[in-house]
Formats: C-alpha cells, sequence, structure tokens
C-alpha cells in the first residue's frame, strides 16, 4: 500500500496539467460558441467520468502489481523461514543425539560407578560408625567413667585407638604416659591408669589456652592426681634431634620435657598437622632416650602420607623399634622397643 502511495504521488505531477487541460475544454469551446453551455456541462461530465474510470483502472492495475510483488515477497521470506527452521530442526535433532548418547553413557557407566562409590562409602563410614560405637561402650564399660565424658573422634582421638592404649596400659602397667597433645584423650588416658591402679599421665599441649581448657577438663573429672597437663610451646628442634625436615618445623619445647624419665607409652597424636611437614617426627628422638627398655609408641593418624613417613624415618633410624599397623579408624601404628 505504501509503495502504490508513493507511485500516485510521482505520477500526480504529471497527469494534473493534462486533466486540468481536458476538463477545460468543454468549457473553452462553450465560451467561443462553438457547442451550447448544456453540451459543455455534459462533455464535462463525460471527461470526469472518464477520468474516474482512468483512475479506477491505473489504482487497480497498481494494486494488483503490488499484491504480486507482495506475493513474491511472502514466498521468498517463507522459503528463507522454512529453510531456517529446517536447520534449525537439524542442529536440534542432532543436539538431541548427542544427549541421548550421554545419557546413555551416563546411565550406563558413570551412574552404576557413581552409585557404587556412594554405597561403599555410606557401607564404610555405616560400619566406621558401628565399631566407633562399639568401642566406646566398651570403654565406659570397662573404666566404670563417670556419666558424662568429653566426646571422642573429629579432633579428638577415636574410640577404638582409646581402646588400644587401655589395653596397653593394663597389659605394661606403664609407670610413666606421655601424651603428644591433650583434650579428651587425657581424661579417658586418666581413667584407664586410675583403673589400673599405677601410673601417671604427662600430657604436652603446645596452645596455653588450650592447654588450661583441658586443665579444667581434668579437673572436672578429678584425676589432677592422676593426669598433668603440661604447657610447652612450640620451638625449633635442638640440633641433636633435627634430621633434615624435623630441623625446619617446629615441636615442643624440650626445656619442658627434661625432667620426664622411665617412660613406658607414648601418645603421639599432636603437634597438628598444621603446624609443617612431618610436625611429629622428633616425637621418637627427643623422647626415646628417656623411655623404658620396652616402651611403646602409639602413632595416630597412622593412614595420612605424613605420619606413613616419619614413621617409615623412626624405623630406619631406629632399628631396635619394631612396627605394628593397627586397623583403627584414622590409622595406628604400634612402635615397640625391643630392647634385648
Amino acid at each position: 500500500m505504501n509503495s502504490l502511495r508513493r507511485r500516485i504521488r510521482r505520477l500526480l505531477p504529471l497527469v494534473a496539467p493534462a486533466g486540468l487541460a481536458v476538463f477545460a475544454t468543454p468549457t473553452v469551446l462553450g465560451g467561443f460558441g462553438l457547442i451550447t453551455w448544456g453540451e459543455a456541462v455534459v462533455g464535462t461530465a463525460v471527461l470526469l467520468l472518464g477520468a474516474l474510470v482512468c483512475a479506477l483502472g491505473a489504482a487497480l492495475w497498481l494494486t494488483r502489481r503490488s499484491v504480486r510483488e507482495l506475493s513474491t515477497s511472502v514466498r521468498t521470506q517463507t522459503r528463507t523461514v522454512t529453510e531456517l527452521l529446517g536447520r534449525d530442526r537439524l542442529e536440534l535433532a542432532r543436539a538431541l543425539d548427542e544427549v541421548r548418547g550421554e545419557v546413555a553413557d551416563l546411565r550406563g557407566n558413570a551412574l552404576p560407578k557413581a552409585v557404587q562409590t556412594v554405597v561403599r562409602a555410606g557401607t564404610r563410614q555405616g560400619r566406621d560408625d558401628y565399631e566407633q560405637q562399639v568401642a566406646w561402650s566398651e570403654l565406659r564399660g570397662h573404666l566404670d567413667v563417670a556419666p558424662f565424658m568429653p566426646p571422642l573422634r573429629g579432633w579428638a582421638a577415636s574410640p577404638d585407638v582409646l581402646r588400644l592404649l587401655v589395653r596397653i596400659i593394663e597389659r605394661d602397667r606403664p609407670a610413666l604416659v606421655v601424651e603428644c597433645g591433650s583434650g579428651a584423650s587425657s581424661v579417658w588416658i586418666g581413667y584407664a591408669l586410675r583403673k589400673a591402679g599405677t601410673g601417671r599421665l604427662v600430657a604436652i599441649e603446645h596452645d596455653a589456652r588450650y592447654a588450661e581448657l583441658s586443665r579444667d577438663l581434668v579437673a572436672a573429672h578429678s584425676l589432677e592426681d592422676v593426669v598433668e597437663i603440661r604447657h610447652a610451646p612450640l620451638a625449633p628442634v635442638p640440633a641433636e634431634y633435627a634430621d633434615g625436615v624435623s630441623a625446619d618445623v617446629p615441636w615442643y619445647d624440650t626445656e619442658a620435657l627434661v625432667d620426664l624419665k622411665g617412660i613406658g607409652l607414648v601418645f603421639v597424636d599432636g603437634p597438628p598437622q598444621a603446624t609443617g611437614v612431618e610436625a611429629r617426627h622428633p616425637a621418637v628422638p627427643v623422647l626415646l632416650p628417656a623411655c623404658e627398655d620396652h616402651a611403646v609408641f602409639v602413632l595416630d593418624d597412622a593412614a595420612r602420607p605424613d605420619e606413613r613417613s616419619l614413621g617409615e624415618r623412626w624405623l630406619a633410624a631406629h632399628p631396635d623399634l619394631v612396627r605394628t599397623e593397627e586397623p583403627t579408624e584414622k590409622g595406628a601404628h604400634v612402635f615397640t622397643r625391643n630392647v634385648r
């Protein structure tokens, strides 16, 4: 429609003067008396009618032409849209095929493996939880502890490694037990020593505030006569105890340990792993000279690479040590001093 209007506007400057001349012809002839005025009026009317018919014909022709152009444009656009839709459908079909393939692979391979992994993890966790609950119940029943005991696991030692320590205490009746680290385990070991009727525990703690909290915990269970929480801040390892890695990693200040003699059992559960690489290594070179001939070292968290590595170094540097691996939750290696 806009195209038709533009064409009409272009033709008007040409058609209008000619049309006016034609319409003026009957009037001019009437003025000269060549025709009557009635004939002039009729002639003008006929000319107007003819002009109207011509205009309508021209408009019809232009309209038909515009319709044809519009039809052609519609067909072209339809073909273009159809082609685009066809390509999109093809790409969509290919994408769906890829998705189907990935889903099939997921259902056939990845998903069963993931389910199997989750089931195994759940089974293992359930088994670990059950074993720790059993160990907890056995400890409570055997040691006749207070009704409300400090929780174990997590940062604290697990019940199964404490059960191992209790067995060693009852078997060997050590006069002195040293614990590297302090907390809930100190209370449980204190109850074990009290039940054994002999021995005392010195728990070494590098953090002053945590040492105070451990003392409060020991006091709450009235174990001050059996358990001592000793603050020993981290300090550089003396040269005579340092061999490689341990020279660069701080350990408990050895000045706080000089009075310890006749050690029968050492529970190595500190310093924390974040202290440095193989942070617990100095325990054997520092404490072994103060131990009895058949002393026992229990290394907790032995499932970790650092602890396994330092255990190998202990064995290499001290041929009189014999290692036994215990299947506890976090892994426990028992090093027995075998002096003939």
